[in-house]
Order: structure tokens, then sequence, then C-alpha cells
């Protein structure tokens, strides 16, 4: 479990590629303080085990459809990731329930400077539309943020200058791709109000 509030700006070192699956070489010596073999890390939003760990990195197996349906099928060595940690039990919930299991990718379509923001809208992939609700929460490349807009087939959301300086939205260009994982409470929602289950 995770927050959305990224911890670090790490940077992919090497990717092995193999038949079914890679390892991932990742800078990060701020989350790996205190990691362990088999500790979870979010990168970019996707949660991924330690196998491996040094001051200053760890290494991880993705496996095949963890690459074809997310962004780090994308990644390639010197590219900068998002890096958070998993949720002490004793922890504050800074963002909002983060899992680490990607529902999707979604493209950025335009982004809108303000004085010291930017306005950055997506496109809604269909199957997502009806999690993604205006002032809920989303989490893009792992970064928990509140939608403030939603149109027919997009969405917005407002960043702030820290997300622009200390995540990896702060450099993605209209075309990029993102990881999209939706609220969990709306997909619990519309699971316990279908009629097929409660009967």
């Amino acid at each position: 479990m995770f927050t959305g509030i990224v911890e670090e700006l790490g940077t992919l070192l090497t990717r092995t590629d193999g038949p079914d699956a890679s390892v991932v070489e990742i800078r990060g010596p701020q989350v790996v303080t205190d990691a362990t073999h088999g500790a979870s890390i979010s990168v970019n939003g996707v949660c991924l085990t330690v196998t491996r760990h040094t001051d200053e990195g760890f290494e991880a197996d993705v496996m095949a459809e963890t690459l074809a349906v997310t962004t780090l099928g994308a990644l390639a060595p010197g590219d900068p990731v998002n890096l958070e940690r998993s949720l002490p039990v004793t922890g504050r919930l800074g963002g909002h329930i983060v899992q680490g299991h990607v529902d999707g990718t979604t493209t950025v379509l335009s982004r809108t400077p303000g004085e010291r923001w930017e306005v950055v809208r997506l496109a809604l992939p269909p199957r997502l539309a009806r999690y993604v609700a205006h002032k809920g929460s989303v989490a893009l490349d792992g970064v928990s943020l509140t939608v403030s807009a939603v149109g027919p087939d997009w969405f917005e959301v407002s960043l702030i200058p820290t997300t622009l300086e200390l995540t990896t939205l702060g450099r993605r260009q209209p075309g990029d791709a993102l990881n999209v994982e939706v609220d969990i409470l709306a997909k619990y929602a519309e699971r316990l109000l279908d009629p097929e289950l409660t009967r």
C-alpha cells in the first residue's frame, strides 16, 4: 500500500530483458535506506519487489504482463522514475490509498501553464471513465492527484510547483504515456452495488 506521495526521483540504470521478464536496476538512495529483500517500492506507480539492494539503489523483476500493460515497458536506461516506499502502519496517509496496481495508461493531451502551476489534460480511457470524478483522486505515474475537471473523453489535474519539480510529471509532454490507477474505493463501491452479486 502506498499514498501517492513521491519520496524520490530515481533513475533507471539498467534493464536486462529475458524471454518472459526483465530485471531493472534503479538508483534511489533515499528509498533503500531501510530496504529489505522482498520490500515493496512503487516505480512510476507500479508496485515492484526488491530482489537485491545496495546503499545506492535496488533491483527488481518485472513480469512480461507488467511490461505490456504499463509504461515500464518503454523505460530506457537514464530515464527518471517516481519512487515511493510502501506505507508503514504508523505512517500518515498524505495522498490517498494507492495499491501500485495500475489500471491502464493514459496520454497527455495538453499542458496549460499558470502563474505557478500547470493544468494538464489527459485522455480518459472509456473503461476507466466511470471511476474518474471531479474532485476525486487518481494516481498518475504513482503521484496522488485531485481531478480538477472531467469531460466526455478527457480529465484534468493541476500540478503545483512541488509536483512539477520533484516528480516526472513536470517533464511529461503531449503524446507521452502515463500509468493510471483509479481510486480503489470507487471500484469497491461499484462491486458492492452490482445487482448480480447482491442476489
